[in-house]
Parts: C-alpha cells; sequence; structure tokens
C-alpha cells in the first residue's frame, strides 16, 4: 500500500467519526423520544420542534449552509479544529437537562456542529482518495455513520431499564466519542487540493464568490438539482424514521420501548454491513445507475410491506432487512459521493453546504408535520407519503446518473465544466456513457 493510501485510510477513519456522531445523536434522541416526552410532559408540536431543530433537520441545516462556505474560504482543517468543541457542548446540555427549553437547545448546537462537520467531512475524504478508491473511503464514512445508530440503540436497550438516566448516559458517550474525534482531527494536514486552490486565486488574482460562481453555473446549477432530487426525498423518510422510528414502533405497533430500540439496532447492523460489503467494496467497481436502482428499488418496497402489511412481527422483519439493506447502498451514499466529485474545489464544500441546508431544511418541516399525521390521519397513510417520496428519489437517480466511475477529480471537473459553452474533445467524450446530471 502507498504512503499517500495509507494515510487517506487514516484520515478518512478521523474524518468518519464526524458521520458517526452525526448519526449517533439523532438516534440517540430518537431512542429516548418517549422517555423525555413523558418527563417533561410533552404535546406532538414540541416532540415535533425537538426533531426540527437537531441534527435531523434545522440545526444541521444552518450549521451545513455556514460550515460549507468557511471550508472553501478558510480551508477544511478549520472545521477539525473547532467543531467537536461545539459538539461536545451541545451533548453535555441534552445530558444535564432539567426542561424542555434545555433539551430543545442542546439538541439545536449539536445539530449545528453536525451540519457544519458533514461537508468537510466528505469533502476531505473525497479530496485525499485515489480515483479508485474515492466510493471505497465514502463507503467506509457511511459505514461509521451506521454504526452510530447500530451501537447507541444497543446501547439504549441495554440502558433501557435505567429510564431517562440511561438516556442521558447515552449523550454523555457521544461527548468522550467526540472529544477522540477532535483530538484525532486537529492533527490532520490540509486537504492539498484547496492548497492548490487557494495557490492559483493567489497567483491569478481571483477572488471567488461563495454562491455567485456556484449559481452562475448551468453545470453547477443542474447538479444541484440533481442532487438534491436524489438525496432530499429520500432524506424526508430516512430523517423521519432516524428521528421517530422507535416512537411509531411503540405508538403504532404496541412495542415497548426495548423491542423499538432492539429493532433498529438491528436495521442499522444491516445497514453497516451493507454499506461496507457493499457499497465500500463494489462502489468503485460496478456500473453506478444498476447499483443506486437496486438500493432505490428495496428502500420502496420496504415501506410497501410495512404499509399494507401492518406491523406484525413478519412484516417488521422484511421491513428491517429491506430497509436496512437499502439504507447501506443507497441514496445516502450515492449522494456524499456525487456531491464531492460534480463541483470543482473552489465551491465542493459549500455546495454541499446549500444542497445539506436545503435537504435537513425540509427535514425539518417534515419532522413538524409527520407527528400530526401519524396521530390525526393514521400510519398507513403516512406510509403512503413515505412511498411516495422513495419513488421520486429513485427515477431522479436513475434516469440521470453521472458516470465519474474512475476518474480523477480533476478530470471530472475538466470534462463537466471545461465544457460549458465549448465542443468538449474527443478523448473526453469517448470515455462518458450515459446521462449526465
Amino acid at each position: 500500500m502507498s504512503n499517500k493510501k495509507s494515510s487517506s485510510l487514516k484520515s478518512t477513519f478521523a474524518v468518519s467519526l464526524t458521520n458517526f456522531l452525526d448519526s449517533g445523536c439523532i438516534v440517540a434522541g430518537a431512542s429516548g423520544l418517549t422517555l423525555w416526552t413523558s418527563q417533561f410532559n410533552l404535546n406532538s408540536f414540541q416532540v415535533g420542534l425537538l426533531g426540527a431543530l437537531s441534527a435531523n433537520a434545522f440545526g444541521a441545516a444552518i450549521g451545513a449552509l455556514f460550515g460549507g462556505h468557511l471550508s472553501d474560504k478558510y480551508g477544511r482543517k478549520i472545521i477539525y479544529t473547532y467543531d467537536m468543541l461545539i459538539y461536545m457542548l451541545g451533548t453535555l446540555i441534552v445530558a444535564f437537562s432539567m426542561n424542555f427549553p434545555m433539551l430543545l437547545l442542546g439538541f439545536t448546537i449539536t445539530g449545528i456542529a453536525v451540519g457544519a462537520g458533514v461537508p468537510a467531512s466528505w469533502t476531505y475524504i473525497s479530496e485525499t482518495s485515489e480515483s479508485n478508491d474515492r466510493a471505497k473511503n465514502i463507503g467506509i464514512s457511511q459505514f461509521a455513520w451506521s454504526m452510530g445508530p447500530a451501537l447507541i440503540f444497543i446501547l439504549g436497550v441495554v440502558f433501557s431499564p435505567l429510564k431517562l438516566l440511561g438516556n442521558r448516559i447515552l449523550f454523555g458517550i457521544l461527548f468522550v466519542v467526540a472529544l477522540i474525534a477532535w483530538n484525532l482531527q486537529r492533527k490532520l494536514h490540509e486537504s492539498e487540493d484547496w492548497e492548490k486552490q487557494k495557490a492559483k486565486e493567489k497567483m491569478t488574482g481571483e477572488k471567488p464568490h461563495p454562491y455567485r460562481d456556484l449559481f452562475s453555473s448551468s453545470v453547477s446549477v443542474k447538479s444541484i438539482l440533481f442532487l438534491i432530487g436524489v438525496y432530499m426525498f429520500w432524506n424526508l423518510v430516512a430523517g423521519a424514521m432516524g428521528f421517530f422510528m422507535p416512537y411509531v414502533y411503540e405508538t403504532a405497533g404496541g412495542l415497548t420501548n426495548m423491542q423499538a430500540n432492539l429493532l433498529q439496532a438491528i436495521l442499522w447492523i444491516f445497514t453497516a454491513i451493507a454499506t461496507y460489503f457493499g457499497f465500500a467494496k463494489y462502489g468503485d467497481k460496478v456500473n453506478h445507475r444498476i447499483f443506486f436502482f437496486v438500493g432505490g428499488a428495496m428502500s420502496a418496497a420496504s415501506w410497501i410491506v410495512l404499509t399494507f402489511m401492518g406491523m406484525s412481527w413478519t412484516s417488521l422483519w422484511l421491513f428491517v432487512i429491506l430497509w436496512g439493506v437499502s439504507a447501506g447502498i443507497g441514496a445516502q451514499a450515492w449522494y456524499a459521493l456525487w456531491a464531492t466529485e460534480l463541483f470543482p474545489t473552489k465551491y465542493r464544500a459549500g455546495s454541499q453546504g446549500v444542497m445539506f441546508f436545503v435537504v435537513r431544511a425540509s427535514a425539518g418541516v417534515w419532522s413538524i408535520i409527520f407527528p400530526t399525521v401519524l396521530s390525526t390521519m393514521g400510519f398507513k397513510t403516512a406510509g403512503m407519503f413515505m412511498i411516495g417520496l422513495l419513488l421520486i428519489s429513485l427515477v431522479i437517480g436513475t434516469i440521470w446518473t453521472p458516470q465519474t466511475r474512475g476518474k480523477s477529480l480533476d478530470e471530472i471537473t475538466n470534462e463537466r465544466y471545461h465544457g460549458e459553452g465549448k465542443k468538449v474533445n474527443n478523448s473526453v467524450t469517448n470515455t462518458t456513457s450515459g446521462k449526465e446530471a
């Protein structure tokens, strides 16, 4: 293994802890949602507000908008120097919450920290990877994202006899992991791609505007619309599941808190296995369009089963397997890969910040609405909404799959952006097949 590849794996591990902490804090809140509801006598709107302002939605949306821009302007490393400190503050506030405002504040601060870190983490991993292992390293980061919920839900089962104290302990554990992540990430070297971009800007006197350059390019705008289409509609379902699924199991399915957490833990174990042995192993090797379609089709099938077969144990197990595997090889992994490939270095993280803002903000609106839909219209109606959203993501991603496999980031950028208003040279045209976003 080359020194570059070894360094890439080390940095991937350190940065991937951001993804672990992202999903971990979402499900830590989810696993104890009924306990917090009981403790503070929360109504449906307050429950929805917790989901809306957490790492699941608006909190992460706001953090991503600022974090992506700062990462492009000042470097990827600046995020890793300070971001985890903010995350640790949020988890401590949640762990010691004595009332609803304090709980909401903790969820919001944690969410902002998560949002700031995600665009920088995916960008850093992609920029430090070789062209033939970019999907592999993104897959490793997604594996960490999957292990967050798996471990947190397992710990939720272990700590369930402690009731609310057990959930407070979960946030204490996230604090410790964040401390470890901060210690590793602040030692990372800056991205060479970013340093080269800044050297070029200094030499030419170019001063890129974070949003003017992004939205003045028709290629970038089309890429944004494509990626939002793939990720937003899928994430409306996944986001609601990440925060509310144990709540759904308990209120609509009649499961105990321990059963709900155990079921979600198993689901996330399937996701982690599929991410590592599916996306990470084959994302650099197989046809992206077919791979994406399989994952998208399985996600829609899982909700068709749960919606129309009811919450029997047979349907619950089918749902857990289908969704668990699909989440490992589906929309989020592909979004994380494509979002770093389809934009030039000068606004690679900023573009992700904009998209992540739209995606998580839409999840915030849905988080406020979903508990009301569930309580007033019933689970079947809510399930049909979920199926429709997943089918939209499936169609968009399958039709407009970008052809980036095996190409370096520079090759992808030259192919896509140097051809604006110009004829692309034959050597590039011959390496491209299918439709591009």
